[in-house]
């Protein structure tokens, strides 16, 4: 019994992990396919992630998320803080400026995560919980390279504050979160610092890993 339990617990997560890839929704026969499940088994997993409210359908009866990940969405943004916190401020202390973890929320990034540099006279505040589009920014062009495959790191001057220098590099290797790590400043950047951005992503996705 606690193996079949645990099938059916491996079977329903790799249903929710293919309904968020962000190609849309899918009927149950299309979902038979992709998951390589008999109908009747798909079938049986999506009344109860519909009953918990993990999956809903829509008019024309394709199967989408549904908004009880919100839920769990939000509880782990805790956890992504907390174990963001530390990598954070080593980076913020060693560039002198402020460091954050933004990920995407759609077409938007939203900074989960910023740790202000103790030394410096100077810097930028940047609130947690800002959000802004991916297109602007250093830290939302890192996250749109990473979804086409891409590890960049990015730089940009005055595109979300005047004045305002950012870099940022994405977080890779953890399929479940698009996200990256980044500084902004006022003042002027080390030529070290796009090396020490990427440093410190590569350190969160080993820590989330």
């Amino acid at each position: 019994m606690a193996a079949e339990s645990a099938q059916t617990l491996e079977r329903g997560l790799r249903l929710l992990r293919l309904l968020a890839d962000g190609k849309g929704g899918r009927t149950p026969t299309e979902l038979s396919g992709e998951l390589s499940l008999s109908r009747p088994v798909v079938y049986r997993l999506l009344t109860t992630l519909t009953n918990e409210g993990f999956v809903r359908r829509d008019a024309e009866g394709r199967v989408h998320l549904g908004f009880g990940v919100l839920v769990l969405a939000q509880a782990v943004q805790p956890l992504l803080r907390a174990a963001a916190v530390p990598t954070l401020r080593r980076l913020a202390e060693e560039v002198g400026a402020t460091a954050h973890l933004t990920v995407a929320e759609g077409d938007d990034g939203l900074a989960v995560a910023v740790v202000e540099p103790s030394w410096t006279d100077m810097h930028v505040a940047y609130r947690e919980g800002s959000r802004h589009p991916l297109t602007k920014g250093a830290a939302g062009q890192a996250i749109l390279a990473l979804r086409q495959g891409r590890d960049d790191y990015f730089s940009t001057e005055g595109q979300l504050q005047e004045g305002a220098r950012g870099v940022a590099a994405p977080v890779t290797g953890l399929p479940w979160l698009e996200a990256s790590v980044g500084v902004v400043t006022f003042g002027p950047l080390e030529e070290s610092t796009g090396r020490r951005v990427v440093a410190a992503a590569a350190e969160l996705s080993a820590a989330l890993g």
